[in-house]
């Protein structure tokens, strides 16, 4: 019986991939195999031996402890795309919301409750405050083509906009959703020079920190609309504010709102709600339960931020064995030359890396003799070993 811990209210659809004849579900997180996630702080947590991996019902995983995660093999998931299509309907909004100063226009209707006003009138006379163009014909910068920014560059060519994406490391899959009419942007700054509206989709890293800061805005057109559903940081506040003040950017429209930024005009703060709708909710519980299931049921890795993807099929007719490792020289002729040492035949093997993290995994014919796991285990540079029947 495999243990797991739930943090957050995730859809009860993950019961479809965890039966309750093979998973617990658990309140104690030193006993868990497995964990989902979804907003939860995890970097002041004790993480116990027995964890096997953490899946987060989401794309970030900055309130997970990667170094920590990834030195003692404990795999690290995500769901990319799952909630693509609810972010992508927020942000097309928020083309018109930066557009048309609909959000300023209530805001301004609703305060005229309770006075005496005659309101249909006094709506005819002040309306012209709240003009603003349409978003066909005009230019729109998408800077990074993953799931959700290829999703937005389509969306927004089907509205009549003439857009251009930039993403120096997109994917073939990306590559292949993408429209034959959005441009490729040559560099990030041409994007910058020449777009009517910016919208930004790309992870927060260390080297994404402040991506859009002071030298980013220099280069934008006057008047530029900028939209913001990746990730607060990725904008430098303080850069941000000033160029709200001196009109380089007419409209900041933001899933991602902090108290400095409340205090601004021409700023559209959301209360982070790119992926709150059920539908993105399931997909999500759905898609983080079932690639747990599959690397504690089979070793297989989907869609993991720290170790690499590595996908065999798994028969009963071999014993598997996993290994997390190192990504340094000599680890597969180790481990290869143990086994042929116990007279172990290797039916079918697979070894991924990423970054400094290999990953491999071995069928063989039989079962394991004793022992092996502890001599596998102490091998320099191996993390971790399972041995999965």
């Amino acid at each position: 019986m495999y243990k797991i811990k739930i943090f957050n209210n995730i859809s009860d659809i993950i019961y479809t991939n965890l039966p309750q004849d093979k998973y617990q579900i658990t309140e104690n997180l030193e006993e868990a195999h497995g964990v989902l996630v979804r907003s939860a702080n995890m970097h002041e947590m004790e993480l116990p031996s027995c964890l096997l991996g953490i899946s987060r019902a989401g794309a970030g995983v900055n309130n997970i402890p990667l170094k920590e995660c990834t030195e003692r093999g404990i795999v690290v998931f995500n769901t990319p795309g799952a909630n693509a299509n609810a972010v992508k309907e927020l942000v097309l909004s928020a083309l018109f919301l930066s557009s048309r100063k609909i959000y300023d226009g209530i805001a301004w209707v609703k305060s005229l409750k309770g006075k005496e006003y005659d309101v249909p009138k006094l709506i005819e006379k002040e309306k012209s405050r709240f003009t603003g163009p349409e978003i066909s014909g005009k230019k729109l910068g998408v800077i990074g083509l993953g799931a959700i920014g290829a999703m937005v560059a389509n969306g927004a060519h089907a509205l009549g906009m003439d857009v251009t994406g930039y993403d120096p490391f997109i994917s073939v899959k990306a590559a292949w959703s993408l429209s034959r009419a959005v441009h490729r942007a040559e560099s990030l700054e041409s994007l910058l020079a020449e777009s009517d509206y910016i919208s930004i989709h790309i992870p927060l890293l260390p080297d994404t920190k402040d991506y859009i800061n002071s030298q980013a805005f220099s280069k934008m057109k006057k008047g530029v609309r900028l939209l913001n559903f990746a990730r607060g940081e990725l904008v430098n506040t303080a850069d941000l504010i000033e160029a709200l003040q001196n009109g380089t950017v007419s409209c900041y429209v933001t899933d991602f709102p902090n108290k400095e930024l409340l205090a601004c005009e021409n700023v559209v703060p959301i209360p982070h709600l790119g992926a709150s709708t059920p539908e993105s909710e399931e997909n999500c519980a759905s898609m983080a339960s079932y690639q747990l299931q599959q690397y504690i049921e089979t070793g297989n890795i989907v869609n993991s931020v720290n170790f690499p993807h590595c996908e065999m099929p798994k028969t009963d007719e071999h014993l598997r064995i996993t290994v997390a490792h190192k990504n340094v020289p000599n680890m597969l002729g180790q481990i290869a030359s143990l086994l042929a040492s116990r007279n172990i035949n290797i039916a079918h093997m697979m070894n991924k890396s990423k970054g400094n993290a290999a990953y491999t995994m071995i069928d063989i014919d039989g079962d394991a003799p004793e022992g092996l796991f502890q001599q596998l285990d102490i091998i320099d540079g191996i993390i971790k070993v399972r041995i999965i029947p």
